[in-house]
């Protein structure tokens, strides 16, 4: 290797060694390997070379060219380390400092409602029993005698969905719990007592209803149930629930589909102040009734053995009630706000279970 070319050697290598961080190592690169650097000019000037000289000038400066691509790039990756290190160093974090405070998570009022209420009648022997949202016509409408008339049955109240086989009756999102009842007395052995909560889907949106909301029903079937022990089971729930020992309860005659006698459940509440339990004033709360003979039968239970009761209510009525919300709607915003101010301590859910 000929002077000149140990001179651009040396030259580059001192370069590299003092280069502080890529940006400099960048402009060396490009000075020496880039299109007007100073290696590229001498291989661009070997053609001038006399032609015994041009061949071991050409070898030569393919050597250097080799030595410092190897050089350039060993000092890269050493930049590089560098500045990762660096990088490092400026971003370390005490792993041994406590963590900043964080606001702990709570229960939605709609999910602790429906954990209390089946802690109350699972002390009464209820068990908790589910089903698909998504129902035939006959375990929504068929089974519980509800007749091919019946206003609930409108696309008006009900949302339909395509049916698998043309001609067939479409599914539907389930109106409400019922269907779960349906499908425990076709596959539960009697007697038994279930309590159905889950979500369901009605056309209808406002201030007070929404198009998916949530129920809670319940069934009892036994050789002897009679009506006194409807009143009794509903009674005790809505004075535990609220809170409220001594708290009214009325039952009305009414009618539905599903059960005969039908009764609508009012408790005492005062209508100015919204207060329950006292007042003068009676809201409804609640239906139920006994079983109907035709549901047990399409059921395939015989109705002249067994009989029992239903009822059902509303999950967000019943929170909005208890704890003074005013509105429905909030409930499925998923406003944090909202969720802080009427959420529920965890903690204090599985406290409330253990005590009931």
């Amino acid at each position: 290797m000929t002077d000149d070319l140990l001179a651009l050697k040396h030259q580059t290598e001192a370069a590299l060694a003092a280069a502080a961080d890529l940006r400099a190592w960048d402009a060396i690169r490009v000075g020496v390997l880039g299109k007007s650097g100073s290696l590229t000019a001498l291989l661009k000037e070997l053609g001038k070379v006399a032609p015994d000289q041009r061949r071991e000038r050409g070898a030569a400066l393919n050597q250097l060219k080799d030595a410092l691509a190897e050089a350039i790039e060993a000092r890269r990756v050493a930049l590089d380390a560098a500045a990762l290190e660096a990088r490092l160093a400026s971003e370390r974090m005490d792993v041994t400092l406590p963590p900043r405070p964080a606001q702990p998570g709570l229960i939605h009022p709609i999910s602790r409602t429906m954990e209390e209420m089946a802690a109350i009648f699972g002390a009464m022997g209820f068990a908790v029993a589910e089903g698909p949202d998504i129902e035939s016509d006959w375990h929504n409408f068929g089974a519980l005698n509800i007749p091919a008339h019946h206003p609930a049955r409108a696309d008006h109240d009900t949302f339909y969905l395509p049916p698998a086989v043309p001609g067939a009756a479409p599914p539907v999102l389930r109106t409400h719990t019922s269907p779960v009842q349906a499908r425990a007395m076709l596959e539960r052995g009697l007697p038994f007592r279930v309590v159905a909560p889950g979500r369901t889907y009605r056309a209808d949106h406002d201030a007070t209803h929404s198009p998916m909301f949530h129920q809670i029903e319940g069934l009892a079937l036994g050789r002897d149930i009679t009506l006194g022990h409807l009143k009794g089971c509903l009674i005790d729930f809505l004075r535990t629930f609220f809170g409220i020992s001594n708290l009214p309860v009325r039952f009305r005659s009414s009618y539905f589909p599903f059960t005969e006698p039908s009764m609508e459940v009012d408790i005492g509440w005062n209508r100015k102040t919204g207060e329950l339990g006292g007042g003068g004033d009676w809201l409804e709360i609640l239906g139920s009734g006994m079983v109907h003979p035709k549901v047990l039968a399409n059921c395939g239970i015989d109705p002249s053995v067994w009989q029992g009761f239903a009822f059902g209510m509303g999950v967000e009525r019943v929170t909005m009630l208890k704890h003074g919300i005013p509105d429905l709607r909030p409930f499925y915003d998923s406003d944090i706000r909202w969720l802080r101010h009427y959420g529920f301590n965890p903690l204090a859910s599985a406290m409330l279970h253990e005590g009931v």
